[in-house]
């Protein structure tokens, strides 16, 4: 298995200036950390590309969390993509009933980090990457395998990474404290909705 953190490590030691970052968010309180520590080597734009969260109000109120955070810190701007969940469940069909992390997930990832690839293509970003890897239920190998996969289809860099390493998931608990941040219960979906959470670290922290 490779340590992605290790190699984030060794290209930012490589980077002259600071390159251009097309940066996948999928919530506040997870892009806290990640743009707080990102944004001493990169110029970030944060994507905000979910169409996989269930319903639209939810999906509104993560959208105006990450708005938020951003005022507050001024570390990144903000692209919004288009918020389409008829794309997800079709492209889920048949796989509803998965458990948490299976194939369903797997897929999700998939739509989310093509979109990202293909967004930083046609904007000539040096490099794209995912806020999913801070989470420790989100399973950082096959996220960039994936991201690997979708940056040399569009020709544009991945920036490897595993961002719960260094503690990434703790501060980015600490600075949701400290910014006041939403941090939802469940993953996104409609599907892992409908599941009891019995652990409450779901996602975030299950902190509303």
């Amino acid at each position: 298995m490779k340590n992605y953190q290790t190699e984030l490590d060794r290209l930012i030691s490589s980077l002259e200036g600071k390159p251009s970052l097309l940066l996948h968010s999928c919530c506040g309180p997870c892009s806290s950390y990640v743009t707080e520590y990102l944004a001493n080597y990169f110029d970030i734009t944060l994507y905000y590309f979910n169409p996989c969260i269930y319903p639209e109000s939810e999906y509104i109120r993560r959208l105006d969390t990450q708005k938020r955070l951003l005022d507050i810190t001024g570390l990144a701007r903000l692209d919004e993509g288009e918020y389409d969940h008829e794309s997800f469940l079709k492209l889920v069909r048949g796989f509803e009933h998965q458990p948490e992390g299976g194939k369903r997930c797997e897929i999700c990832f998939y739509q989310r980090l093509v979109a990202t690839a293909k967004r930083a293509a046609e904007n000539n970003f040096d490099y794209f990457a995912t806020t999913l890897t801070v989470s420790p239920h989100k399973n950082a190998e096959l996220l960039n395998s994936i991201a690997e996969k979708v940056g040399e289809r569009f020709g544009v860099s991945h920036l490897p990474s595993d961002f719960k390493k260094k503690e990434g998931y703790k501060r980015s608990v600490e600075l949701s404290k400290k910014y006041n941040l939403y941090r939802q219960s469940y993953c996104g979906c409609e599907f892992s909705m409908a599941r009891e959470v019995k652990n409450k670290e779901e996602c975030c922290d299950g902190e509303k």
